[in-house]
């Protein structure tokens, strides 16, 4: 080997660079990214569009009130429990016993993955609303619901949207 024939090697790109690539891939796989705060009547429009007035019973006004008290409308809502359960999306749907999180052990009803409640498209959070609202407490499952809109007039929830 001849003398200063050597040279380290290098790299096709500066690791600067490869770090800030792979950081902004990252980050658009995250949900929270993508997370939206919903106006009242286009989530009504939205609801209605997936079937959600009159199912079970309740009224659009009744999912869009549940709506405003879990989360404010925000599909990138998510609150962690002292239990460390979380609470994700539109409706803040438990991980204890509906979503899979991190915890392998939880029954995961609505056979879904936690994140994915937080898509802003809401399908996959509606279809595990509709079947949480299949179990005999309905919409009586969520605590704001109970507190805020259950027995209440919520006529103004949709009142001057155009469905």
């Amino acid at each position: 080997m001849e003398d200063g024939s050597w040279a380290p090697r290098r790299w096709p790109c500066p690791p600067g660079i490869v770090l800030l690539a792979l950081a902004s891939v990252l980050s658009s796989l995250l949900p929270s990214g993508q997370a939206r705060v919903y106006s009242r009547c286009e989530l009504a429009r939205v609801l209605q569009d997936f079937g959600l007035e009159g199912y079970r019973g309740y009224s659009l006004a009744d999912w869009i009130c549940l709506a405003y008290f879990a989360s404010g409308f925000n599909t990138g809502a998510v609150d962690h429990e002292a239990d460390g359960s979380t609470n994700s999306g539109i409706f803040q749907i438990n991980s204890r016993k509906w979503c899979k999180n991190l915890n392998p052990n939880v029954p995961n009803l609505c056979q879904m993955y936690c994140s994915d409640l937080l898509n802003p498209n809401l399908k996959d959070t509606v279809i595990c609303a509709m079947k949480i609202t299949q179990e005999p407490q309905g919409l009586g499952s969520w605590e704001a619901w109970r507190h805020h809109c259950q027995g209440k007039d919520l006529s103004d929830w949709v009142d001057g949207c155009e469905l």
